[in-house]
């Protein structure tokens, strides 16, 4: 049999307000309505469906600050997690925001009605306070933190929720269950003890190992609950690692484990969110929860330090064990030994006997590189999906960024790479010159300090487009604005390479080298907002190439560019 739900109910929202489902939609043409943010819909998915049992809708400001200062809701109940939702004072003025008002809660990828909510209370939360208490620091290099001050808006609206219908999801729908779903699974398979397994990772053959282990040890299944919803920014795509997932399941021993997913919006919250994690598990039925080391840690402070201590999950989530209900099986740390060609926990491996590892950082490495993966590490099945996903830099795409003033030998640059390029082969390769860019896609743009950095948006756009799909990108725009071009960089290198290349060739020499009399008619006046004369240059500190076509010829400078590239496994051998 399952365990029971936090709180002993499940609060399936879907069953309960099923009756009435006709007369909700019919309310909803008559109600304001909320458009969620992604954070917001996962919270609501998993509010509807009973996975954040024992709650019925999002947090009103007694249960709030309760939950924040003891993790308790107001009746005493264990939940260490503050659930909002959260609107701006537009928001609440627009619509008219009030206790007991009723308003619609929507879908933002279709606009769909998924549940009415009535207004309990609408507060204003102490932020500082929320970030120190939730998540030990207000730090802004903690994602939970940096979410909590530059996306959650200043309000937040406490009140139960009517369920109308689940976000439909178009992906892995087999692997989805709500915790109702699950439980019946398991009672079906007379599955009365479960290990849920969380991860946010792609899983290898030691990962395997250690949820067999756990289960053999315990007489029971194995559950991989891997999170799909938000996770912290960097993670592999949730795509890719459900894929992985499928092609580890038949390395299980027959009928031992299950695969569903949780579409979770992860905070990073550390010891935390462990003992959310575990309160989500036993809502979906299982008896036992694998917490690992670091659990949901996200990693080093602005000082450089961890933001938490590797065991501080473990030693919060054993402090509420009782409370729990859930029994917490420690992260076994296992090792490979290549004379038995098995893998142990550390703690039993003999002293002097000869161990295998590949951390994560070296797994990348051979990925990027195309290197050998050895069987012991990883499945051949699961390297497959990791290769297609993560190809070796020589099929990757890259954009190479140029930046300097107008004149600066940018446009020379850019068509000689766009030769030197296509004589490589392998590789579509496009240029987006500057004044291409502005009478194609940015026609309508002017100069201001805004149109500039639309301008670079729109390019970075097309660039990590073309690069995702393995092109190689040339972009030679002015830029002169640090800002846009760092968001440019981050946009870009999400899906391959990014070199930002300060062409710094003196003013001076723009000047006089202009034949077309542009700076001359721009320092007459009769042209505005002109890089170098009536508007700034800052001048980049973090090019990765500098360039100067005073001092170099073009055919030196893509030459110094190239065996970059080709130091960096971009071009070269494929």
């Amino acid at each position: 049999m399952a365990n029971i739900p936090h709180g002993g109910v499940l609060k399936d929202l879907h069953a309960r307000d099923a009756p009435k489902k006709e007369q909700l939609l019919a309310e909803v043409e008559k109600l304001p309505s909320i458009v969620l943010s992604d954070r917001q819909l996962c919270d609501l998915e998993l509010i509807m469906n009973g996975g954040f049992s024992p709650l019925e809708g999002f947090m009103n400001q007694e249960d709030y600050q309760s939950v924040v200062n003891n993790l308790r809701l107001k009746n005493g109940l264990l939940f260490s997690m503050p659930i909002t939702l959260d609107v701006s004072d537009q928001d609440i003025e627009t619509l008219g925001l009030e206790s007991k008002k009723r308003i619609v809660l929507r879908d933002p990828r279709d606009d769909a009605p998924l549940s009415i909510l009535t207004i309990q209370d609408i507060y204003k939360p102490n932020k500082i306070e929320e970030a120190t208490k939730v998540f030990g620091d207000d730090d802004i290099l903690h994602p939970g933190v940096k979410y909590l001050h530059t996306q959650a808006k200043e309000f937040y609206v406490g009140g139960t929720v009517e369920a109308i219908q689940s976000p439909i999801h178009y992906d892995y729908i087999a692997h989805r269950h709500t915790p109702a779903e699950l439980r019946a699974h398991f009672n079906k398979l007379h599955w009365t003890r479960v290990v849920a397994f969380q991860t946010r990772n792609p899983m290898h053959r030691a990962h395997r190992e250690l949820t067999v282990r756990a289960a053999r040890n315990r007489q029971a299944n194995v559950l991989i609950h891997p999170v799909v919803g938000l996770t912290k920014p960097g993670d592999i795509d949730h795509y890719t690692r459900v894929r992985v997932y499928q092609a580890l399941m038949p390395k299980y021993p027959n009928g031992m484990a299950a695969l569903s997913l949780l579409p979770l919006a992860m905070r990073m919250g550390g010891p935390r969110e462990a003992v959310w994690h575990a309160i989500i598990r036993k809502n979906f039925g299982n008896t036992h929860f694998i917490i690992g080391r670091d659990h949901a840690g996200p990693g080093k402070n602005s000082k450089g330090v961890d933001f938490y201590g590797p065991y501080d999950a473990q030693k919060l989530v054993a402090k509420y064990q009782d409370e729990l209900e859930i029994e917490v099986v420690p992260f076994q740390m296992v090792t490979y030994i290549p004379d038995s060609d098995e893998y142990l926990p550390v703690d039993e491996v003999p002293e002097g006997t000869t161990t295998l590892n590949i951390s994560g950082t070296e797994l990348r490495r051979r990925l990027r590189n195309g290197g050998h993966i050895p069987e012991w590490f990883s499945y051949p099945e699961v390297v497959k999906v990791l290769r297609e996903t993560h190809p070796p830099r020589s099929k990757q795409g890259f954009t190479l960024f140029l930046t300097g003033y107008y004149n600066s030998g940018k446009k020379a640059i850019g068509k000689a790479l766009e030769v030197v390029l296509n004589q490589q082969g392998g590789r579509s390769v496009t240029l987006l010159l500057g004044e291409t860019v502005r009478h194609g896609i940015s026609s309508e743009l002017g100069f201001s300090r805004r149109d500039r950095d639309q301008n670079i948006a729109r390019i970075a756009f097309v660039s990590a487009e073309l690069t995702k799909a393995g092109a190689a990108v040339i972009a030679a725009p002015i830029a002169p604005f640090a800002e846009a071009r760092a968001q440019a960089k981050s946009h870009v290198e999400t899906y391959g390479g990014f070199y930002l290349i300060h062409v710094n060739t003196p003013l001076d020499y723009c000047i006089k080298t202009d034949r077309r009399g542009i700076y001359k008619k721009a320092q007459s006046g009769e042209i505005k907002n002109f890089t170098g004369v009536d508007d700034p240059y800052e001048a980049p500190v973090d090019a990765d190439i500098v360039v100067d076509v005073s001092k170099q010829c073009v055919s030196e400078i893509c030459h110094q560019i190239v065996l970059v590239l080709e130091k960096d496994g971009y071009i070269g051998e494929r």
